[in-house]
């Protein structure tokens, strides 16, 4: 049975998750970096989505017991979180004129398995599985240590979409006040694949048309087994004759095109890791330093990290003003929650394995009936399999917390 058919995100179902089971609490902490209010929260914009599709924007709240009350009087089928702004969003329209601005917002990432669409062979469109979630896996590997090292932050979170994809939430005060101008540069610098995804020689990576920066390298030695493993040994991707020729287009000898093509055409069953040999037969068979086989080696470098570099959705890492999906909304035709990702252990992750909101209630259900308990508790969640998500998320705002008091103590100690 497709998981779809399963699937039950009603508006009762949907209402007895925001009472019992949605982490309010925790999503306060995260956002406003203290225990007291702060214009990091009361200054945020959210936005619901309704039964029917209706979209109400520019919604904010003092506590987060004020967002509890409002979830679950509209009971929204999601909602998004947005910026901090220069006045309270739901005094927008009295703000003097060109003052309401954001002003804040965490630097944020999305990676969409749709993007991936021309390099894997196991599903298309919005299906997912473990296998093709391994170049997820590898995305957050490269940039969780990318983004790390190149510009220092420390506080990523990130969290599974719901369905297919995973978003990256960069809380760092540096990271929160960066302009568009700036977030579009840092977007520039670590884009990879150029113009649409089918594209095979849109890579934007080599200094002087020769070299790779230093980042990208070190990236490169791990998509190298990366490569192999999934997109030549599981995926197979060059087996057919579309798949080849895709590879084709990627090398720039024609000679080597020419030979490789005959080869290939001859034996329709060779597999890819078969193919890959043959090509860096062909590179081998230059000499040593010479420009064929530099232009060679080049080319399969490409090749690889057209295969398995992150496919970043740079418009949504552009702007202050983005709205982006709440961490433990229900995706509404999976039904799973979407739950924070521990990118120490992305390659044990399982988007198939995620609970969903039935289940979480179904959990529910159980330890009342086990325990002869009746009503709600202020804290179910600790009773479902949601908790360790929600222990991720709490975690996460704590070292927030322990670095906001790391510099209050700073600037009393400068005093």
């Amino acid at each position: 049975m497709a998981v779809a058919e399963a699937v039950d995100t009603s508006p009762e179902v949907m209402l007895t998750f925001y009472r019992r089971l949605y982490p309010f609490k925790s999503i306060f902490n995260w956002l406003n970096h203290e225990h007291a209010p702060t214009r990091l929260f009361t200054h945020r914009e959210f936005a619901f989505t309704l039964q029917g599709d209706v979209y109400l924007r520019y919604q904010c709240f003092r506590t987060a017991e004020e967002l509890k009350k409002q979830v679950c009087q509209l009971n929204p089928t999601r909602f998004e979180i947005g910026p901090v702004y220069s006045f309270r969003p739901k005094d927008k329209k009295t703000a003097p004129p060109g003052a309401f601005n954001p002003v804040q917002r965490e630097l944020v990432f999305d990676i969409d398995m749709t993007d991936y669409d021309p390099v894997r062979t196991c599903c298309s469109g919005a299906d997912i599985c473990r296998r093709c979630w391994a170049f997820i896996s590898a995305a957050v590997q490269v940039l969780h240590v990318s983004i790390r090292e190149q510009f220092g932050y420390e506080h990523l979170l990130w969290v599974y979409s719901g369905r297919r994809g995973i978003h990256l939430w960069i809380s760092d005060k540096e990271a929160m006040e960066l302009t568009d101008d700036q977030r579009k540069a840092l977007v520039s610098w670590m884009t990879v694949i150029q113009g649409s995804p089918e594209s095979s020689k849109k890579l934007n990576v080599r200094l002087n048309n020769r070299s790779l920066p230093p980042s990208l390298q070190t990236a490169l030695e791990h998509l190298a087994t990366i490569f192999s493993e999934l997109v030549l040994a599981d995926q197979n991707v060059f087996e057919s004759q579309q798949g080849f020729e895709s590879l084709l287009q990627q090398i720039p000898d024609l000679n080597v095109v020419k030979a490789l093509r005959e080869t290939w055409s001859e034996d329709p069953s060779r597999s890819s890791e078969a193919k890959w040999a043959d090509l860096k037969s062909q590179a081998r068979a230059y000499a040593k330093g010479s420009t064929q086989r530099i232009n060679l080696t080049s080319a399969m470098e490409d090749i690889i990290l057209h295969h398995t570099y992150p496919r970043i959705d740079a418009e949504v890492s552009k702007h202050r003003n983005h709205l982006l999906k709440a961490p433990f909304c229900v995706h509404p035709k999976t039904g799973r929650v979407c739950v924070p990702v521990d990118p120490e252990r992305i390659e044990e992750f399982d988007p198939e394995k995620v609970p969903t909101v039935n289940q979480l209630l179904k959990e529910l259900d159980s330890v009342a009936r086990s325990e002869g308990e009746i009503g709600e508790h202020h804290s179910d969640w600790e009773r479902t399999s949601l908790k360790p998500y929600i222990d991720m998320l709490d975690k996460h705002a704590l070292r927030l917390m322990e670095q906001v008091r790391r510099d209050k103590r700073g600037r009393d100690v400068s005093w």
